[in-house]
């Protein structure tokens, strides 16, 4: 009998669309997603009530990370408001896969320094897995997400070659979102703000 794979809905860069968070809640449940998982820059200026309602009201799992538009102290205040996990430092294990993530994006509200270590801490807590996802809203460095010129992350590219997850899901750099690519046998995916599935 093969083993039933994990289905993700992951997305990033919402900025506050309140009708796009509606739109991702209604396709994960028609692609049966058993996660969704938000890379960052949930918010914006602009206060938009009940932006991750949709989610809740569906019972949907939710993962969240905060961006580089988002404070921290914000991303704690929405997981705890709508009962989402927020994995900025944290990992979480779903089946057999382990999910660990680093939120923020340097030059904004972190540094490299800092996401590495929250990054290590995270992954630090998963033992015995043999699936792995990193999440971040920053890309790595060396990756196609450079194109925008702005230089992606020493820090997640140390991690990604240290801990060597399956995937890394990321977004911040809008014109780069759909990009694949690998680092060693990790696949690294831009995931974009419309929202991709990912089976693992």
């Amino acid at each position: 009998m093969t083993e039933k794979k994990m289905r993700i809905l992951a997305a990033g860069d919402i900025h506050g669309d309140a009708s796009l968070t509606k739109k991702l809640a209604q396709k994960a449940e028609k692609e049966k997603a058993d996660v969704v998982i938000l890379c960052g820059d949930i918010t914006s200026l602009i206060e938009t009530k009940n932006l991750l309602k949709p989610f809740k009201d569906r019972k949907q799992k939710v993962l969240i990370i905060p961006g580089n538009h988002d404070s921290f102290a914000t991303v704690d205040f929405m997981a705890e408001l709508y009962g989402l996990d927020n994995i900025h430092g944290y990992s979480i294990k779903y089946k057999d896969v382990g999910i660990f993530g680093a939120g923020g994006a340097t030059g904004f509200n972190i540094s490299d320094k800092e996401l590495f270590d929250t990054l290590k801490k995270g992954h630090n807590a998963l033992h015995g897995l043999k699936k792995t996802i990193m999440v971040t809203h920053m890309h790595a460095q060396g990756t196609k997400s450079e194109l925008s010129g702005f230089e992606g992350s020493p820090g997640i590219r140390k991690a990604v070659e240290k801990f060597k997850p399956d995937i890394l899901l990321h977004s911040h750099i809008h014109e780069a979102s759909g990009l694949e690519e690998k680092i060693g046998k990790t696949k690294v995916i831009n995931v974009g703000r419309d929202g991709m599935i990912i089976e693992l």
